[in-house]
């Protein structure tokens, strides 16, 4: 295996070890739709929001989510399509 093979397949384990928890499956799912803020998340899955924020830290470590600024709230949507 090259070292570009192993680099992919390891970028390829770090996406799949991010949807490996129900929460964001679902917050995936849900930016698929439209963008969302922290609050609005964790009312949708019924937590509160410093799990929503480490759930979508993680996402975003492995590139699945972004953020964009809007004043003190940060709005997430999916980084790629």
């Amino acid at each position: 295996m090259t070292k570009e093979e192993q680099n992919r397949n390891q970028a390829v384990s770090e996406v799949f070890k991010a949807l490996g928890h129900p929460s964001r499956v679902f917050i995936v799912e849900t930016l698929k739709e439209a963008e969302q803020c922290v609050c609005e998340l964790s009312e949708m899955i019924g937590v509160d929001m410093s799990t929503v924020s480490r759930h979508l830290s993680i996402l975003k470590k492995a590139g699945i989510v972004s953020g964009r600024k809007e004043g003190t709230t940060i709005y997430y949507s999916l980084a790629c399509n």
